[in-house]
């Protein structure tokens, strides 16, 4: 009854808030949202979500369109609510990825018509519905974090080996086929002996066949040693607990369907079942499926070239976790004997230290992990994070190296002895690790990346301040260039996390810096001085200049490449005399810039949006939100950087008599990348008491500036804060084609470089001519023939140029670099052609130079601006 009458209450809001709701044709689609919100919200949920679903006749990703529809006002739906529909999302993005893989596994599995000899309770369907269902139950029982598509895969795939094994060789294809004969002339487990103890019997079978698990773990570019480990950890124990009876080779349905079935309804989520039936309710719209897999179409059935492999949600988390292997399979889980080198020469040898901290946080995190995901997995917690000490001790080495080649100096005492520092680079590359482990079932949404095991979930492992992380992270992605463009995304992301909201949080040691800061002389309200704002924001800042940080400010820029991950070495004195003025913190003021960088670009994106008819009000409004972070940053505790940007925004359109609400600041927000609902919908008003945006801007933010914000409509304005340089971030890559200068709509792509894992690293010789280059001059080529003559010429040429070496000719000059100017014609640099190279084959020649030059002009130019906009 309660839920009924607010349901209703909802219902006639939704309606007077926006009357087409109560006219048109979704009453019941509505009426079934708001019983849903108020359900929820009131702890009275008395059905399953797909009932729910059943009822109003809606599928689910129509569900979560239509609810964020109705949440017109910022009070209709509940961060509680949201927190539901975001781990119901993730969960149906793991399923029906699963799934999907799942159906295609079985059928390179079982025949789709098996002899005559298989009698009709072993059909397909049969085995498709057994396998299935036994495995929602399985990830149900042994595993916390469902939302986890790697773990779920493995798991998948444990049970698939194991029911492999007890059904008739006559159903299957080859190799499962004859590697299930094979098992049984040696004896299997097809006929369990009622007397034989289950796990002992099991662990016997795969240890003394493993040929299946192998099979499928190489199919699915899948690790065996870490399939196993879940099949003896988890899988077993579960097939225990459940009690399930083989029967005539297979287990009997009706058991696991009832054990499913009381899950099912004890969660009150989705009825995962349903998948094989392709239940309307369970269908994605057209637009989601032609994002969950790419596979990319031959121009000709019959031209043989080497298709990239298809990019789903599971083929892509298992690509990252194979390429993350490899690179760290030539690691060692000891420091090398170069670190150890290192460590020798320090004043104080740190190698005791390093090697305990290593050691103590092996114990925690392996513990931290079973409470997240279940007490079955610490051993695949404990497998990631050796992983993770490997990639710790790679890094290491290579900022050490780079910091010797740079100031030739050897003894790094200070940094190597700085417990932090440590704890901040191992908690990266950990999760480096488990982020590439983490990877989301869905690409297409960014608020439903993230997991239970996602950052920030490793500060508290590691228990470490967000602010003390964030100083590592650039370092970390110069000083390993192996790291997958996905994974340099993910580290940006940490880190703009931590500029926007956890570097802000209460006890974060930000704020002793800038109080610290403003006992200086002539500094008394300002971190970071205005202006430094138009200076190009320098990337040659080191962990050291960092973490050692206050130091003295060097009277020269430092030497070597802009981009090399280096540590300087100890600079800091140790003692500050009184007399002496506190010194400028390095680390605060490059996070001060690179705040106001990210400050602005948000803003300017929200801007163009809303805005974009009154070009004259965002210096205003950038000035007011630079003023609040620079003097009133205490706003800022334990509250989000967007908060205080809708609310300049806010602020600024009504002193200027702008017509802007803020119910329509907070919509076109809701649409940009990487928000959350949260921000505008609970915010700190005072201690323990949160609200909407818009009444911290009444209670709070307005009381505390309205002094400032009045000024903007005087005649005497304060005075505007310059833009922000934007310079080309440091850990992004291009994406699209560049023109050449002047030219004649000659257009420049970046070098893509797909490869197969089993191949090895990715390299310009694996790839395919289509993959590596195309080429297109005043026309489409659409078919393989043409690039076959391409490849044809460039090979006759190196052919003749070998041997025209071999006989003693004289060298070839090298190939002029072309230029093009207005007119579009050529003008060399005075060297003159090879005689053997046709026209077509100097253009090419000439375009691949002037490409690899602008691919490296373009990588030092550090003003570009190209590629502003945030990721």
């Amino acid at each position: 009854d309660s839920v009924r009458e607010k349901a209703w209450k909802t219902y006639e809001s939704l309606s007077a808030a926006d009357g087409a709701l109560a006219g048109n044709k979704k009453k019941k689609e509505t009426w079934g949202v708001c019983i849903f919100i108020v359900a929820i919200d009131l702890d009275e949920v008395t059905f399953t979500f797909t009932e729910l679903l059943k009822s109003i006749n809606i599928s689910v990703c129509t569900f979560f369109q239509f609810l964020k529809e109705v949440d017109v006002n910022m009070d209709t739906v509940s961060t509680k609510v949201d927190s539901t529909v975001s781990r119901l999302k993730k969960k149906y993005d793991v399923l029906f990825a699963l799934y999907h893989k799942f159906e295609r596994t079985c059928g390179l599995i079982y025949l789709e018509q098996p002899s005559s000899e298989i009698s009709a309770e072993l059909s397909s369907v049969l085995v498709l519905k057994n396998y299935w269902i036994t495995f929602l139950l399985a990830k149900g029982k042994v595993l916390q974090v469902e939302d986890d598509l790697v773990i779920s895969f493995q798991l998948l795939l444990c049970v698939l080996d194991y029911f492999i094994k007890l059904s008739p060789p006559a159903m299957l294809k080859e190799p499962y086929k004859s590697s299930v004969s094979a098992v049984t002339v040696n004896g299997s487990a097809r006929t369990p002996r009622r007397g034989q103890n289950r796990s002992s019997r099991i662990a016997k079978q795969l240890d003394t066949d493993t040929k299946i698990i192998e099979i499928l773990c190489k199919e699915h570019d899948c690790n065996l040693d870490e399939v196993k480990n879940v099949y003896f950890t988890s899988f077993i124990p579960f097939l225990n607990s459940a009690g399930i009876v083989a029967s005539n080779g297979l287990p009997e349905v009706e058991v696991i369907f009832k054990q499913y079935d009381e899950l099912y309804l004890k969660n009150k989520d989705i009825d995962a079942r349903l998948f094989l039936n392709h239940d309307e309710t369970l269908q994605p719209d057209v637009i989601a499926c032609t994002q969950l897999e790419r596979t990319p179409l031959k121009n000709n059935p019959d031209e043989e070239i080497n298709i990239m492999l298809p990019q789903t949600p599971v083929r892509a988390a298992m690509s990252n976790i194979q390429q993350l292997i490899m690179i760290l399979n030539s690691a060692t889980d000891k420091p090398s004997d170069t670190l150890i080198m290192y460590f020798n020469n320090c004043t104080v040898n740190p190698k005791d230290s390093i090697l305990k901290r290593v050691e103590s946080f092996d114990h925690n995190f392996k513990k931290k992990f079973a409470e997240a995901v279940g007490q079955g997995w610490a051993e695949i917690g404990s497998q990631r994070y050796k992983l993770g000490v490997r990639l710790y001790y790679r890094v290491m080495e290579s900022m050490l190296k780079s910091e010797e080649e740079r100031l030739s100096v050897q003894n790094f005492s200070k940094l190597l002895n700085d417990n932090i520092f440590h704890t901040s680079l191992l908690a990266c590359a950990v999760e480096v690790v488990m982020a590439t482990y983490g990877r989301n079932a869905s690409q297409s949404d960014s608020t439903s990346a993230e997991t239970d095991l996602s950052f920030p979930w490793i500060l508290n492992v590691f228990d470490l301040k967000a602010f003390d992380f964030y100083k590592v992270i650039e370092s970390f992605i110069k000083a390993e260039p192996s790291l997958t463009r996905e994974m340099i995304k993910h580290l940006e992301r940490c880190e703009h996390r931590i500029m926007e909201s956890l570097a802000w949080q209460s006890g974060s040691p930000l704020f002793d810096l800038i109080k610290q800061s403003k006992e200086r002389e002539g500094q008394a309200d300002q971190p970071e001085p205005t202006s430094t704002l138009n200076m190009p924001l320098q990337h040659n800042h080191t962990a050291a200049d960092l973490y050692l940080s206050p130091v003295r400010s060097p009277k020269k820029k430092a030497s070597g490449p802009p981009l090399s991950a280096t540590s300087t070495p100890d600079v800091q004195p140790a003692v500050i005399p009184q007399t002496q003025k506190p010194q400028k913190s390095t680390s605060l003021s490059l996070f001060y810039k690179k705040v106001y960088l990210l400050a602005y670009r948000r803003l300017h994106t929200l801007f163009l949006q809303l805005l974009s008819e009154h070009p004259d009000l965002e210096p205003l409004i950038w000035t007011l939100f630079q003023h609040t972070l620079q003097n009133e940053y205490e706003l800022m505790r334990d509250r989000h950087l967007d908060q205080i940007m809708m609310c300049s925004m806010y602020g600024i359109c009504k002193v200027k008599n702008v017509d802007l609400r803020f119910k329509i600041i907070v919509s076109a927000y809701k649409e940009l990348c990487n928000t959350n609902q949260e921000t505008f919908k609970r915010v700190l008003i005072r201690e323990e008491q949160y609200d909407s945006i818009i009444v911290f801007y009444n209670l709070v933010f307005m009381q505390k500036l309205k002094t400032n914000i009045l000024q903007y409509a005087s005649n005497r304005p304060p005075t505007l804060s310059p833009i922000p340089h934007i310079p080309r971030s440091p850990y992004q890559f291009s994406n699209s084609p560049r023109r050449v200068p002047a030219g004649n709509n000659i257009y420049i792509s970046p070098l893509k470089s797909p490869y197969k894992f089993s191949d090895g690293f990715q390299s310009p010789t694996k790839m395919t001519p289509r993959s590596r280059i195309l080429v297109s001059i005043g026309e489409s080529f659409g078919t393989s023939e043409k690039f076959q003559k391409i490849n044809q010429m460039l090979c006759n040429s190196e052919c003749q140029l070998k041997r025209s070496a071999e006989v003693g000719a004289a060298a070839p000059k090298p190939l002029k670099r072309l230029r093009f100017d207005i007119e579009g014609q050529d003008e060399a640099d005075g060297s003159k052609h090879l005689p053997q190279e046709s026209k077509f084959q100097q253009k090419l020649a000439e375009m691949t130079s002037t490409r690899t030059r602008m691919q490296k002009q373009k990588l030092n130019d550090g003003n570009d601006t190209s590629a502003s906009e945030e990721k």
